[in-house]
């Protein structure tokens, strides 16, 4: 799941898409009704990939958030918010991320989060099992860097012992051509004499 391209434009609801960049700002589609706009580069502007959501000792990516929120509804809906209240809200806030803090995530931030979820599962795009595969692979991919490292240095190992071999091997011809018996029997025999076999 992509979030970089996934943008929440201030002073407007809903959720919107990155299409290009503009010369004074950029040109958006929304999700509600596919419709573009231009959004000027005095707008503020968020890309859900950077936002993140605090807790009581640290912070956690908003797409990690819509994980947990994935596994806990299985790939369904989150709380409604346009028919839940505050209450409801916040006790679905400590199911989802009992850590969560209190002071700093406001009733308006839990509200645009889960409203903003529900319109990617809507899109079908809380394509969560992707990143797992891709995470999968990318650690097979890491672990098999040291088999084929072994394996190649192994593969060296005979090839410098049959060069080394071969080199021995051409090195006895020349030893038995300065040999005064082997040129008599390479004179006298028609056939090929034993030192060209290698032998």
């Amino acid at each position: 799941m992509n979030l970089k391209e996934t943008l929440a434009i201030s002073g407007q609801s809903g959720l919107f898409k990155f299409v290009s960049e503009g010369r004074n700002g950029i040109v958006v589609e929304s999700f509600a009704d596919k419709k573009r706009s231009f959004v000027p580069a005095t707008t503020k502007v968020s890309s859900l990939e950077d936002i993140a959501v605090y807790t009581s000792d640290k912070e956690i990516a908003l797409k990690d958030v819509f994980k947990i929120i994935f596994d806990k509804e299985s790939g369904g809906k989150a709380v409604d918010t346009k028919t839940a209240s505050v209450d409801d809200l916040k006790k679905y806030m400590e199911k989802i991320l009992p850590e969560y803090d209190r002071e700093r995530v406001y009733v308006s931030d839990i509200k645009k989060m889960f409203s903003w979820y529900n319109i990617l599962q809507e899109n079908n795009l809380l394509t969560f099992e992707e990143e797992v595969k891709a995470e999968e692979q990318a650690t097979g991919e890491q672990k098999s860097e040291k088999p084929d490292t072994a394996e190649a240095k192994d593969k060296k190992t005979p090839e410098g012992t049959s060069k080394e071999k071969q080199a021995k091997g051409k090195s006895k011809p020349k030893e038995k051509k300065t040999a005064q018996p082997v040129r008599q029997t390479v004179s006298k025999n028609a056939g090929k004499p034993k030192s060209f076999d290698g032998k």
